[in-house]
């Protein structure tokens, strides 16, 4: 059968992401002193600014790290970013551009709920963008920035360049989930007015999302969001910077460690089991392998014994710290069902390609010698 063929967005390397890192830092310090970053932070919504001081000093350095003129953090993830830009800069009933592939499941919630009218197009080719853009009722445009399908191919930054070229005033909301802090630059820094992800994936508390972007939207949406029980607090926002902060060298780890791990798993000499071994967004950047055998679910449950995650938590939250062994995701699956019986996703978190391939070759073993009893 075919060999299937995916684009994995470029990862940083570990001297980049120390760039990032080491840029982070050197923000902080211009905009706190050191006994302001050893406090936790306030609490509550302080007079004029209705949040508590730490959260809207610690938002405007997000926002100096990303260029951009503003930043939001905001409770309910990644999704809750999506939905307070989507209701900042456009109105309910209105068309938006999204790609044609499946949408991820609460943006959708999002979409339908706004009752907005979707205007699909295949960025993976931008011949025929300038047709679309023509309809004057289309002003904003909802970028995935990372694949949602195998075979995605777009490069976010011609994307952009591209309706930008023809429609200068097209609002342009980016989700950054599983880009932020493992790529050079996310949407905004690109063009596009706003980006949201969840900084819960970026070794930040539970929950919290961000926005960054355009003032006048950064805006709107926060004075939709006035309740008390809506803001961030102050020592959230701490844990949301000092994430940030240990996350690119993290993550830049994490795919050196998925680079080794597809060259080690190539040989077929010494995996005869391994039918093929790739990377693919999926979402998150993982490794895919493929067994000769329908061994897939049974290899999940038996690595699971010996030290592998049964199942993501925030994807790449603090939490994950073993590697993932997991089935492959829905949308990969939509192309080829039967791959559900054959092939896993691993993710590497923090653990280093020899304790993978460790774990698999047990796993392996064990499965092999239940299908000989059995």
């Amino acid at each position: 059968s075919e060999k299937m063929k995916t684009y994995p967005l470029n990862s940083l390397s570990i001297i980049e992401a120390q760039q990032k890192q080491f840029k982070l830092v050197d923000i902080i310090t211009k905009n706190m002193s050191g006994s302001e970053f050893l406090d936790l932070g306030d609490l509550g919504v302080r007079k004029g600014i209705n949040r508590p001081l730490k959260t809207e000093k610690i938002e405007k350095t997000i926002a100096e790290f990303f260029d951009a003129e503003d930043c939001m953090l905001t409770r309910g993830a990644g999704t809750q970013a999506i939905r307070w830009g989507l209701l900042a800069a456009i109105k309910p009933g209105e068309k938006i551009l999204i790609h044609d592939a499946p949408i991820y499941p609460t943006t959708e919630v999002n979409i339908k709920s706004m009752n907005l009218e979707t205007v699909k197009y295949n960025f993976n080719d931008l011949s025929g963008i300038s047709e679309v853009l023509k309809d004057e009722e289309v002003n904003f445009c909802l970028l995935q920035h990372t694949r949602q399908k195998p075979d995605d191919s777009y490069n976010l930054d011609e994307v952009i360049k591209e309706i930008k070229k023809t429609r200068q005033d097209m609002i342009i909301l980016t989700d950054d989930n599983y880009a932020v802090m493992k790529v050079e630059k996310i949407g905004t820094e690109l063009g596009g007015e706003l980006s949201a992800f969840s900084t819960f994936k970026l070794l930040g508390p539970a929950g919290i999302g961000c926005l960054v972007g355009k003032k006048e939207y950064v805006d709107k949406a926060r004075k939709m969001n006035y309740s008390g029980g809506g803001q961030v607090q102050g020592y959230e926002a701490m844990e949301v910077l000092r994430g940030l902060v240990y996350a690119p060298v993290s993550l830049a780890i994490q795919a050196q460690e998925n680079e080794k791990l597809v060259e080690k798993l190539s040989n077929r000499e010494k995996y005869p089991y391994i039918k093929d071994v790739f990377l693919a967004n999926a979402q998150s950047k993982v490794l895919l392998v493929e067994f000769k055998e329908n061994i897939a679910e049974r290899l999940i449950e038996i690595s699971e014994t010996l030290g592998t995650l049964p199942n993501p938590v925030g994807a790449e939250s603090k939490y994950e710290i073993p590697p993932l062994f997991y089935k492959v995701s829905g949308t990969f699956l939509k192309s080829d069902p039967t791959l559900k019986d054959r092939m896993i996703r691993i993710n590497p978190n923090r653990s280093g390609s020899e304790t993978i391939i460790k774990i698999l070759e047990e796993a392996y073993q064990k499965v092999s010698e239940e299908l000989t009893k059995g």
